[in-house]
């Protein structure tokens, strides 16, 4: 039987509501075209890049290993860093956030890693690796019940930890703006801190003058831009490129199989129940500044994402990986909220991880220029974190005491780096993170303030639910 052809009247028949058509998609989950997807992409390595290669870099001569040991560490730290992104991003099942979410090698764990492995070498690596692998399972089972805790995370909470975020990172802009190296002796110099300035004098200037798409690629101009000057005047190494291999694949278990130890485990679990707080706040900001608020079943979903390609990491010679808050600060700056955008990045550090010649690309940009750029980029987290805290009701109860309290625990790591020196070495790895303490002490004010003996406060709000998220 023939099907009857469309007529006018069909036509005028059709519902003309706007709310009987489809949804557009969510901007986060928007394709872009593909060059703006890779370059975009590529935007975010960068931000990233020195971020992950760090902890391989400390770590690796702090066991034992040798500069071809450390060099294998940092390729598997960038291919494990984009398999972690890649599950954070694109997911599967109920694993990933499913935002723009970046993921990396935690600085959290740099302190107890050196004290579980310094001069052991390969045995020291193996047993890092079993206890990296022991404390993300444990995470994995927890995270049904850690994510619950997102009803204690009002903007007055969340807005003090994006601040503490962003001001905990710009020290780390201001050592690489200096040079990196504290020992060497340019370290401060005129013409390092020059080249920084500079560089972020053009990250200004070029979001200023350009328009679209350009403009949102800023950083990586500058960056570029940075390092074609940096190269005459002698401040980009080549070494790294000459002795780099063309392909190089992280094989399983390069440094033996991973080896338990108790106390190595233990240490280990507590870096990651700061992973996770962290993690938590970095996703209730990044929801803030994507407009897909970041409700239970997407903090579910992301802390599984960290502990699972924590867990896998080990198995590629990589670290424990969290959340990259860099990142979140490039997101806010250029508008470009879409995660396949992040998933591109995380394809850029498998194919780096694979390619040690072209991670070493990568790393010519001089850490001045990156420290320049660095400084725009941490900068604007401080500023989501304070225009969050715009909302946070601080004229009611006693929500200014707590983003007080808070903001002058946080910050005594950074303005008083050897304030916990005497403390318990285990204890470091909590008290010497800025976000965490600051978290911890803003998330005990909101209940004793606003749960505690009141039926709701003005300011305790669950986060909207995010709309289902697609693969």
């Amino acid at each position: 039987m023939a099907a009857k052809p469309t007529t006018h009247n069909d036509l005028d028949a059709a519902p003309e509501n706007d709310d009987d058509r489809p949804d557009p998609k969510h901007p986060v989950d928007e394709t872009l075209p593909h060059l703006r997807m890779v370059t975009s992409g590529l935007q975010h390595v960068a931000a990233m890049y020195a971020g992950v290669v760090a902890p391989p870099m400390i770590v690796g001569p702090a066991v034992g290993l040798g500069a071809r040991d450390t060099a294998f560490l940092m390729g598997a730290s960038l291919f494990t860093a984009g398999i972690a992104t890649l599950l954070q991003t694109l997911g599967f099942w109920r694993v990933g956030a499913r935002l723009p979410f970046v993921n990396g090698v935690s600085f959290a764990g740099v302190t107890p890693m050196i004290a579980i492995g310094k001069d052991r070498g390969y045995d020291g690596i193996a047993v890092i690796f079993g206890a990296i692998i022991a404390a993300s399972v444990l995470g994995f089972l927890l995270t049904p019940y850690f994510c619950k805790l997102v009803r204690f995370f009002p903007p007055v909470v969340t807005g003090t930890v994006i601040t503490l975020i962003g001001v905990s990172l710009l020290p780390v802009a201001f050592t690489w703006s200096q040079g990196g190296n504290s020992q060497a002796a340019e370290y401060g110099s005129a013409k390092n801190i020059g080249m920084a300035a500079l560089t972020f004098a053009i990250v200004l200037a070029l979001r200023k003058l350009l328009r679209g798409f350009l403009q949102q690629i800023a950083i990586l101009l500058g960056l570029v831009a940075g390092t074609v000057i940096a190269i005459p005047l002698g401040m980009a190494n080549f070494d790294a490129v000459k002795d780099a291999d063309f392909v190089g694949f992280p094989d399983p278990f390069h440094f033996g199989a991973p080896q338990f130890e108790i106390a190595a485990i233990i240490s280990m679990c507590i870096v990651m129940l700061v992973c996770m707080t962290e993690s938590t706040a970095d996703m209730l900001a990044l929801g803030r500044i994507v407009d897909r608020p970041a409700d239970e079943r997407t903090i579910e979903g992301g802390l599984r994402a960290d502990t699972l390609g924590s867990a896998v990491s080990p198995l590629f010679n990589g670290f424990m990986c969290s959340a990259f808050a860099q990142n979140i600060g490039l997101v806010a700056m250029t508008k470009v909220r879409s995660r396949y955008v992040v998933a591109a990045g995380g394809g850029i550090l498998i194919l780096l991880g694979l390619c040690p010649v072209a991670a070493s690309v990568i790393a010519l940009v001089p850490l001045p220029v990156l420290g320049g750029a660095g400084i725009v980029l941490f900068g604007s987290v401080a500023a989501s974190g304070i225009q969050t805290l715009a909302t946070a009701a601080l004229e009611k109860g006693e929500n200014a005491l707590i983003v007080a309290a808070a903001l002058g625990v946080g910050l005594i790591p950074i303005a008083a780096p050897g304030f916990y020196h005497a403390f318990p070495k285990d204890l470091l790895v909590v008290l010497d993170s800025g976000i965490s303490t600051g978290c911890v002490v803003a998330i005990v004010l909101n209940i004793a303030f606003n749960h505690l003996g009141r039926k709701r406060s003005p300011d305790v709000t669950l986060p909207a639910a995010a709309p289902a998220p697609t693969s």
